[in-house]
């Protein structure tokens, strides 16, 4: 390709960078995307998708073992851990070729490469066939991020896996280590127990899931615990002797020290920004903690310069990041979109049972100053849930008691990555109670709940 001028440029092809290009694109735009490996990114290829993929083969793996339950009956069952993998590549390979398509249909250029900004509007980037130069007024930094690596806890493939080691098992572990509760974490230690694997999840604070309500991340760890997991709270792994086939891990917890072995560790312990060799530092982008800093308008401070996505700080959320791609696209365009609200995004957790939140958790909303009202119904109350075979599990509203805003909700249990964007819907539109208490959910249905932890905030449950 011979260098070109473009309205706009975006490195990196993730949910961020691909969606802001589509948008740029549709809005008139000479949009050019400029990526490294895959189009559709990490998510797309190495996270949010192929892990949803192999966490509903374990689903189903789940739910033929309780055939018995449905009056049904399922004998050898049995996995292929082969095939579950092949299964999840599968997805990711079909999913990147239609990002592809969309590239064409919307007459985007593409450019496999590393890029580095050299320059206010200008790019330099490098591939195998050497070094082309592109130009535009404003350019978009979608670069993503990668997993956190700790010193002596480093990935290699064989005893200790990253995620994208994970992904792509070619053995079946028998004693799991995964560090790091969180929601990459949880998720492997769910399919990988789920599958059979003796599952240790080591966190380093008081509790694992620290981002979710603390009530619900307390359901959640009787229900890891009650599958068979051990939970170890409040310790940390300070070392891991790798040895033939295993890996001895020294765990502190409680100021001892104990040898514990197992023959794989997944580490899970976060993320950092790809900031690096992108020529920020030159071009006066500030970065602090490996994120690249901006406003709410994802302006990084130089002109004609955005940053989005995972790149920009939490909630690192495909789905934040998409939507910071088409309000930064609009921006370019002249227009004047509002700016993405982080307390109105979802956070979804695959693992069994689900996890699904969004807004302040309790703690927060009071240590925010608000007097609040706390609504709760369980899944044992629901008709559908008990129909469905899921009866455990639990809805949770917290309401300011002045105003009726819907402050937070949260849940744990199944399908509840799917019900709580009704509550998102709720907060974007700024509903109080009283029109939730007025909506009429269809019933049976698990969205039922949603109504009535409504209800129960203002003590008028009716079916628990």
């Amino acid at each position: 390709m011979a260098d070109q001028t473009f309205d706009m440029i975006v490195i990196g092809a993730g949910p961020g960078g691909y969606v802001a290009a589509i948008r740029g694109a549709q809005l008139g735009l000479k949009v050019c995307i400029v990526e490294r490996e895959n189009l559709g990114g990490i998510c797309l290829n190495w996270g949010c998708i192929p892990t949803k993929a192999m966490l509903r083969s374990a689903e189903v793996y789940h739910l033929m073992q309780r055939a018995g339950e449905f009056g049904l009956s399922a004998s050898g069952v049995g996995f292929d851990l082969g095939a579950v993998v092949k299964r999840s590549r599968g997805v990711a390979g079909q999913l990147s070729a239609g990002v592809g398509h969309l590239m064409k249909k919307n007459k985007i250029s593409v450019v496999m490469g590393m890029a580095r900004v050299t320059a206010p509007g200008q790019v330099a980037v490098t591939s195998e066939s050497g070094t082309q130069a592109l130009a535009a007024p404003s350019i978009v930094l979608a670069t993503g991020a990668r997993a956190r690596e700790l010193p002596g806890l480093e990935a290699d493939g064989d005893l200790v896996w990253s995620y994208r080691h994970a992904l792509v098992a070619k053995r079946m572990p028998k004693r799991l280590l995964v560090i790091g509760s969180g929601a990459i974490g949880i998720e492997f230690a769910s399919f990988f127990n789920t599958l059979g694997a003796d599952t240790t999840v080591v966190e380093v604070l008081d509790r694992i899931l620290p981002a979710e309500d603390a009530e619900i991340a307390d359901f959640a760890r009787k229900r890891f615990v009650k599958q068979g997991m051990t939970i170890l709270e409040g310790a940390s792994v300070k070392a891991l002797e790798r040895g033939k086939g295993e890996v001895t891990a020294q765990i502190e917890r409680g100021g001892k020290v104990e040898k514990h072995v197992f023959d794989t560790v997944i580490s899970a312990v976060g993320i950092v920004g790809n900031t690096e060799d992108l020529g920020l530092e030159a071009l006066g982008v500030t970065v602090e903690r490996s994120h690249v800093v901006t406003d709410e308008f994802c302006r990084t401070g130089v002109k004609g310069i955005f940053a989005i996505g995972d790149l920009a700080g939490a909630p690192w959320l495909a789905h934040k990041a998409s939507h910071e791609g088409v309000m930064v696209a609009e921006l370019i365009a002249g227009g004047h979109p509002h700016p993405v609200k982080p307390g109105s995004i979802a956070g979804c957790t695959y693992c069994q049972p689900q996890i699904a939140s969004v807004g302040m958790t309790e703690a927060k909303a009071k240590e925010a100053g608000h007097d609040i009202r706390v609504g709760r119904f369980p899944f044992i109350g629901n008709g559908k849930a008990i129909a469905l075979g899921e009866a455990e599990g639990m809805v949770k509203t917290i309401f300011d008691a002045k105003t009726g805003e819907l402050l937070g909700a949260h849940m744990v249990g199944a399908e509840v990555t799917e019900l709580i964007q009704g509550y998102v819907v709720g907060r974007q539109l700024e509903t109080t109670e009283e029109e939730l208490m007025q909506t009429v959910f269809p019933h049976p249905t698990l969205s039922e709940m949603m109504h009535e932890s409504v209800l129960d905030a203002y003590d008028r449950a009716l079916h628990f």
